[in-house]
């Protein structure tokens, strides 16, 4: 969802900060974002931890990034614990992993880290561009192939739309429809607050890793009729 730091700058490039250890990927995914309106590449990293020591020192000059690029398979400190680490120290910063491995571990530890996306290598830059635009809208934005994988985890028989309260059926109703968490808290009344505790409730609750799987599952349920 956007920060209130975003909103005021609306006018403004959305920020990325590029984290993988080969440095002509990283020159090849700055070249192509260089092309793009509104979309500023302020920062690289090779590993983990520097992509963590980099970001730190942009915080004291408000510059942190909106969203970060992370590739997952580095040595040193790997894309997944970079994730967690950056969503723990600076929650607003987004993640979008990109990798070239569709594995079910990978994508799970990567959503459940706090990814807001997970792209291949091999997605051009309009793909690459749209992802970093939903993570900042508080969406999530899943290559097909990742998302096939999600569709399929979600077939457990013991999950069960039973388990959730009216509110929650509501709240799971807008999530299938593509809407942030502000557009929920707009669209119920409540604070943004409530809305993302609603959302956490529901995970735990069907044992799902993000709200694309709690979307896709009530697709498949018959819950929701999914994004408009």
């Amino acid at each position: 969802m956007p920060t209130d730091t975003q909103a005021g700058r609306a006018d403004q490039p959305f920020r990325v900060f590029l984290v993988d250890d080969h440095r002509v990927v990283r020159s090849g995914v700055a070249a192509y974002l260089a092309m793009v309106d509104d979309i500023e590449v302020v920062g690289e990293a090779a590993d983990g931890q520097e992509a963590l020591d980099r970001i730190a020192v942009l915080e004291p000059a408000d510059a942190l990034p909106d969203v970060v690029l992370m590739d997952l398979m580095m040595p040193g400190m790997d894309g997944i614990t970079a994730t967690r680490r950056i969503k723990a120290r600076w929650p607003a910063v987004e993640v979008v992993a990109v990798t070239s491995f569709v594995e079910e571990s990978k994508v799970r530890g990567a959503l459940e880290a706090g990814a807001a996306g997970y792209l291949l290598k091999d997605a051009d830059a309009d793909e690459v561009a749209a992802a970093v635009r939903a993570a900042v809208a508080g969406r999530m934005h899943l290559d097909p192939a990742v998302a096939r994988i999600l569709a399929d985890s979600t077939r457990a028989p013991q999950r069960t739309g039973e388990s959730l309260t009216r509110r929650q059926r509501e709240v799971l109703l807008l999530i299938a429809e593509g809407a942030s968490n502000r557009q929920i808290a707009e669209t119920l009344v409540v604070s943004e607050r409530t809305a993302r505790t609603h959302v956490s409730d529901i995970l735990a609750r069907l044992g799902l890793a993000s709200r694309t799987q709690a979307a896709m599952w009530a697709v498949q349920e018959g819950l929701a009729q999914g994004p408009r």
